[in-house]
């Protein structure tokens, strides 16, 4: 995957997950297109509870690779006349509270139709409900984040837990990291401070080794409260794990 591509795609905004009565089909969502992820077989019959169960834990781990790289907003669709979203959005309350609290929770949203195929998710996503749900899990997820800034900007310790610039940024994700500082957990940017900049292969090759070391990376619309925030701080920052 070449920088240049990602650039064309646009940046991650969200996971669409797609499910039907024997499977589930994963997308990443990105702001100028829609890319396949993975498909989930449901080994057994829904009216199984053990086969529907593991079913429903096997899309969350699918799910996981995304969530780690700082996608946070899913949304989950399934035909009308069926409850296989709210389904899974149950098991998710129910098994995996931890995706539904703090700071850097997820926002799971549904929606009705079939997104299994290119087609039925070219159809899904030029339905208005989609881009409404896409901009409310948005909201949602910047205000999340902007939570989380001010947590660290506020939180007292021997180091800054907040870096301001592309430089700062570079030195301390690329650096070998000591189990005695703590490490980089976000990477926050603007739309805008992405499209202005005139250091995009640099701003590329961060991003690309930050998501090679497991640094959250999220692109914030700069007209958001997170993004105006970030962008009083130079319209990049890069965030500092509170020390444990």
């Amino acid at each position: 995957m070449t920088p240049q591509k990602s650039y064309r795609r646009g940046y991650a905004v969200a996971v669409l997950t797609g499910i039907e009565e024997t499977h589930a089909a994963i997308w990443k969502v990105f702001s100028n297109v829609v890319k396949p992820e993975k498909t989930v077989h449901l080994n057994g019959a829904r009216s199984d509870p053990k086969a529907l169960y593991n079913f429903h834990e096997a899309v969350v781990n699918a799910l996981r690779p995304t969530m780690k790289e700082g996608v946070r907003s899913i949304i989950v669709a399934s035909p009308a006349r069926t409850n296989y979203a709210e389904q899974f959005r149950q098991h998710v309350r129910s098994h995996h509270t931890w995706l539904m609290q703090g700071p850097s929770k997820t926002t799971v949203c549904e929606m009705t139709g079939s997104a299994t195929t290119p087609a039925e998710v070219t159809v899904l996503t030029r339905n208005p409900q989609f881009r409404k749900i896409i901009a409310q899990t948005t909201e949602e997820e910047t205000e999340n984040l902007l939570e989380l800034l001010e947590k660290r900007l506020n939180t007292s310790s021997q180091e800054p837990l907040v870096l301001y610039s592309l430089e700062e940024a570079e030195d301390h994700i690329f650096s070998p990291w000591k189990p005695s500082k703590p490490k980089p957990d976000y990477l926050l940017l603007t739309d805008m401070y992405l499209s202005s900049s005139r250091q995009k292969n640099r701003l590329h090759r961060l991003m690309q080794v930050a998501a090679n070391k497991q640094v959250k990376t999220r692109i914030v619309k700069a007209d958001s409260p997170a993004g105006k925030r970030i962008t009083q701080l130079s319209g990049i920052v890069c965030l500092k794990q509170v020390e444990q």
